[in-house]
């Protein structure tokens, strides 16, 4: 398998995945914001973790929720952890030389602790706003963070592998974040080179396709404006709509083919 996984063009091109390793049964009126006449209709989430692997670099998107907090959600059916379905890939979680985090949500940091040869690469306004007085006060969101995954992530700053940007930053070449806001303080998205064009991996800037092609934001968000921005930014960064990974989508799945029919409903060749 490890062939198929490595399989890249030139050293600033990558090979992108799309990995689904959780999924929950949901409602519309859960995922859009205001009003909604279908709102108790059934809406399904997918969680995803993203790979991208080139010439010399192997780039983690997320790391996914915990098991352990996975069997507190109700609803969620947890697949297989991300580190485990990597391993399926061929890909060692020591190989993984960079963990962006697109945000500090818990479903995006449980498993970044796995990956320990890793630097991790974070917006700094995204630490400073839940590391901050804001997010202390504002009780409603806390459970949307995993403190113990915030704590790791200190002392693994303290190690020197975290790396704190402010903004637009290349991670390595071919592949770079850049921040939208919207969804957080500090949300950021990736835009990754492959041999289709550019990718953007969108995450939570854009939960579902829905979204952003129809202009409506998710029900989580610190800022309306941001987020409505974030769909533009998304838009100018790819080349094209079809390159946009929606990050909670099942239909990621359905816009683009298997890894192979053992991978299948699980892992997405993205480009």
């Amino acid at each position: 398998m490890r062939e198929d996984v490595s399989d890249t063009g030139p050293d600033d091109e990558f090979r992108v995945y799309a990995i689904r390793y959780a999924q929950r049964d949901g409602r519309r009126g859960q995922h859009f914001h205001g009003y909604d006449t279908r709102w108790d209709e059934p809406h399904p989430t997918a969680y995803y973790v993203w790979l991208a692997v080139s010439a010399h670099h192997t780039v983690l998107v997320d790391t996914g929720i915990h098991a352990d907090r996975a069997a507190g959600v109700e609803g969620l059916e947890y697949l297989a952890s991300p580190a485990r379905t990597l391993a399926e890939m061929g890909v060692a979680a020591e190989s993984v030389g960079h963990v962006v985090l697109t945000h500090l949500h818990y479903d995006h940091t449980g498993t970044a602790h796995e990956f320990e040869a890793a630097c991790y690469v974070l917006q700094q306004s995204e630490l400073d706003y839940w590391t901050g007085p804001w997010a202390e006060r504002i009780r409603r969101e806390r459970w949307l963070v995993g403190e113990d995954d915030v704590a790791r992530l200190r002392a693994a700053h303290k190690q020197g592998r975290v790396r704190l940007v402010d903004g637009d930053a290349p991670v390595v070449p071919g592949l770079s974040v850049h921040l939208v806001g919207g969804h957080t303080a500090g949300m950021q998205v990736v835009r990754v080179r492959t041999a289709r064009g550019h990718v953007v991996l969108a995450s939570d800037a854009s939960h579902f396709y829905e979204n952003i092609e129809d202009d409506r934001p998710f029900a989580i968000l610190h800022s309306m404006t941001g987020m409505y921005g974030a769909f533009d930014r998304i838009r100018e960064l790819a080349d094209g709509p079809h390159l946009v990974v929606a990050g909670h989508d099942p239909r990621v799945l359905d816009r683009f083919p298997p890894l192979s029919p053992r991978f299948a409903g699980r892992i997405a060749v993205i480009a």
